[in-house]
């Protein structure tokens, strides 16, 4: 049950990301008709900028698979090895968040 909403939030939060690139991209190329050597050195530096982007969400992604894939290992692991435990913490905290919403 963990797995597929931790992949559904790292895929929004990429797919979030992504989408501010493009934007960017268009934006940049909608600066095309702009003339003069500023404007040319302004599309190169967010060009490099939107390029080390990318490269950081590439990386940031892949660090972030293999992160979220080891803590789903490691939380199905311990509630195998440890299930009444595990059940214990989980009604623990179902009371506490209960607690704090009848608060409100």
């Amino acid at each position: 049950m963990a797995r597929p909403t931790a992949e559904k939030a790292q895929e929004v939060l990429m797919s979030d990301f992504q989408t501010l690139v493009a934007d960017t991209e268009k934006l940049l190329a909608h600066t095309a008709s702009l003339a003069g050597e500023q404007a040319d050195e302004l599309r190169d530096q967010i060009n490099e900028s939107l390029l080390r982007a990318r490269e950081t969400l590439s990386v940031a992604q892949a660090a972030l698979r293999e992160r979220s894939q080891e803590a789903v290992v490691a939380t199905e692991e311990y509630v195998q090895a440890n299930p009444w435990q595990s059940v214990g913490i989980a009604a623990g905290a179902g009371f506490l968040l209960g607690l704090l919403a009848t608060r409100r």
